[in-house]
């Protein structure tokens, strides 16, 4: 197959979302499928609209799976489709937390484009569902769950539960880009309800992707430290920035943890709880989007409301003071791993789906 695969900027971006496309067209090129990757240069949301006043979709291929992330781009070029167009959705913009004013103009916008595709990929059951709410349920659609097996096996049993009971304070990671959908503040928030001695935090991810926020929270630790000094609770001992890891060093920090914590106001599905999983780390992420369908509230780690600092806590320091607890939910965690498809079974599932939409032509 002849296939178009169009993202916003560069396909080596570091998320969660970019490494399922990345993936999905290192699978497909390996098939012998021919994968031209179309770009378009990352904007704010307002120029992201004016490019439907110039861009138009490319020619000589058979079919093109576009990033929903792209949708503000390509109201005007999917009028004029020259063949199928698939979209692969992470999770929609209008399900974000924010005023509700904006995320009401972001779902006009977003259904719209929605409507003017044939077919979609979709990461999870709740993105799907969020979908068909917006425009219903006759389009063909495959649910094709993300690559986590990107770290291999997982871990043995006997090890998570040694690394459980070992002496010393919690170790907490946080792995993501440095953005307000990924709650860092909240659990930077819940940390100061907690005494830092007992804990030690490595926070992993880009410090670029929003610069601004990524200072403030930094500036977050350092202001708490200065006020330990009166008496207050200090973080610059407790909490650790590292940016981002290469894989060796990555697999280190997620050896030595006790619990991943991201405390996302939405995810489409969350492909970090499952590959912290994968090294027997409990998850805890919030009842917002699809942290559900991986998580298993109190079996393979906690589910917290989106910005509820306080029961965060509270889920640490039961974690914190209870190893044996700690020691169950990580063993539960690396069952809940073992049970996810390979990627390999996913991404021929997403094929084998294209294939029958190019021969319906």
């Amino acid at each position: 197959m002849k296939i178009g695969f169009l993202i916003y900027g560069s396909l080596d971006t570091l998320s969660g979302g970019y490494l399922y496309d990345r993936k999905l067209v290192e699978f497909l090129r390996a098939q012998g499928d021919d994968v031209q990757i179309i770009s378009l240069p990352w904007r704010n949301y307002t120029a992201h609209l004016s490019d439907n006043f110039t861009f138009r979709l490319p020619a000589g291929i058979d079919l093109l799976i576009e990033d929903e992330l792209n949708h503000p781009s390509l109201l005007a070029a999917n009028r004029s489709k020259p063949y199928l167009v698939v979209s692969l959705v992470h999770h929609l913009r209008c399900s974000e937390l924010r005023p509700a004013w904006q995320n009401a103009l972001y779902r006009i916008i977003e259904r719209r484009y929605l409507r003017s595709v044939d077919a979609f990929i979709f990461n999870s059951q709740t993105t799907r569902g969020v979908v068909t709410g917006l425009i219903g349920d006759e389009k063909p659609a495959i649910v094709a769950y993300p690559p986590t097996d990107r770290f291999g096996d997982a871990l043995p049993e006997d090890f998570v539960r040694a690394r459980a009971a070992q002496p010393g304070p919690l170790r907490i990671v946080f792995l993501g880009n440095l953005i307000p959908r990924k709650g860092l503040h909240t659990l930077l928030e819940a940390v100061c309800h907690l005494p830092t001695t007992n804990l030690h935090i490595d926070i992993i991810g880009s410090l670029t992707t929003d610069p601004a926020y990524a200072e403030r929270m930094q500036e977050r630790v350092t202001t708490r430290s200065l006020q330990s000094m009166q008496g207050g609770h200090g973080l610059r001992s407790t909490v650790h920035f590292h940016g981002p890891l290469d894989n060796a060093a990555l697999i280190e920090k997620l050896k030595s943890a006790h619990v991943l914590v991201v405390p996302s106001s939405y995810e489409g599905f969350g492909i970090v709880y499952l590959e912290g999983m994968a090294f027997g780390l409990p998850a805890i992420g919030t009842t917002a989007g699809a942290a559900g369908e991986i998580i298993r509230d109190g079996e393979t780690g906690f589910l917290v409301n989106p910005e509820d600092a306080r029961t965060l806590a509270a889920r640490l320091e039961a974690l914190a003071a209870n190893r044996e607890l700690l020691a169950r939910l990580s063993a539960q965690a690396l069952q809940r791993y073992r049970h996810q498809p390979t990627w390999q079974q996913t991404a021929a599932e997403i094929r084998k789906f294209l294939k029958m939409l190019v021969k319906k032509i």
